[in-house]
């Protein structure tokens, strides 16, 4: 990156002679300013999202000076030599003048990678959020892998709920939220922003590995262009469903009120009422119950939820676990608590 195309993020209107990073970047400040904090987490791993994600972040704070950002990189110590990558993007990051922390995962991490490894991520990152007492983690998720997750949970025969696929804002737990600000954008303008910037970004080999289905999905949206499927074409059903998500949300709030009942940790549904519902919302109720217990972002699978709830649909008394909890089907009810 030659000193005549470099951008400093410690100036004032750093994005001025760029108008495809200055909209990128007016659009960041309108979302994050709708946030009432002060402080915030950004999750970095090294690549083109999350690069550019700390460059929004480190330019808004040259003009917000209240506002403070903490730059976390998990290396969760999967891949051979990671603790150097772990030092690379710190380097890379260093020349912006923005101080990176690196977080040593202690666990082993060998079944199901993608889906534990994401799982620890977000708990070491929740550890740090407690220390410095923050209550926004920043990701740096995109307008493709909005398309992506949809086509995943499509695979899996998720529902409208499942499909409307990730939200800008969504809880960790119930303290911590996640905020995605980059839906919107496209993940080829998060490129040229970590080029421009940084003059560079870090390729993760796992992206082209056909161990994980992402990564297939990934492959797949090509061709569904050529057959006349576009990413907007997607984006748009993502966005009806969403819609119809907020309305089933709002009808779905009120007959959870009156079919489940809550004493301290442990919930009790009328299983009589739950399976005169749709199939759609016994999985959400269910799903919901278990999330809140679990204090989790996401439900169990709409697949082992329909298991559950068809082995719990029996005159007979019966025990059933999933997701970490217990769930009873006993005297015309079913009772749902966490594991001991």
């Amino acid at each position: 990156m030659s000193k005549k195309n470099s951008i400093v993020l410690k100036r004032k209107n750093c994005f001025s002679n760029s108008r495809q990073l200055l909209n990128i970047y007016l659009n960041f400040k309108k979302k994050i300013l709708k946030l009432r904090t002060n402080k915030f987490l950004v999750a970095v791993s090294g690549g083109p999202d999350s690069l550019a994600l700390s460059a929004m972040c480190k330019a808004f704070q040259s003009n917000e000076k209240k506002k403070l950002f903490y730059y976390v990189y998990v290396n969760h110590g999967i891949r051979k030599n990671s603790h150097l990558e772990a030092k690379k993007v710190q380097k890379i990051l260093n020349k912006q003048n923005i101080s990176l922390k690196i977080v040593n995962n202690q666990k082993k991490i060998i079944n199901n990678v993608q889906h534990n490894a994401r799982k620890e991520r977000y708990s070491l990152l929740n550890k740090e959020c407690k220390k410095k007492k923050i209550k926004f983690i920043l990701t740096g998720h995109h307008k493709d892998d909005q398309i992506e997750t949809f086509l995943i949970r499509l695979s899996r025969g998720s529902g409208v709920q499942g499909l409307s696929s990730m939200g800008n804002i969504s809880s960790l737990n119930s303290k911590i939220k996640i905020f995605r600000p980059f839906l919107s954008e496209n993940k080829k303008d998060l490129i040229f922003t970590s080029k421009k910037v940084f003059g560079t970004y870090i390729k993760d080999p796992s992206n082209n590995s056909k161990k994980f289905l992402r990564s297939s999905v990934r492959k797949l949206l090509p061709i569904l262009k050529k057959h006349g499927i576009s990413s907007e074409q997607i984006l748009k059903s993502i966005n009806n469903l969403k819609s119809s998500s907020k309305t089933i949300n709002t009808y779905f709030k009120e007959v959870f009120k009156k079919i489940v009942k809550q004493k301290g940790k442990k919930f009790c549904i009328n299983k009589y009422d739950l399976f005169t519902l749709n199939e759609e919302l016994q999985i959400k109720t269910l799903g919901h119950i278990i999330k809140f217990l679990n204090q989790k972002d996401y439900p169990p699978r709409s697949k082992k939820i329909l298991t559950a709830l068809k082995f719990l649909n029996s005159p007979k008394e019966s025990k059933h676990q999933l997701g970490g909890c217990l769930l009873t089907n006993r005297n015309n009810n079913i009772y749902v608590q966490k594991s001991l």
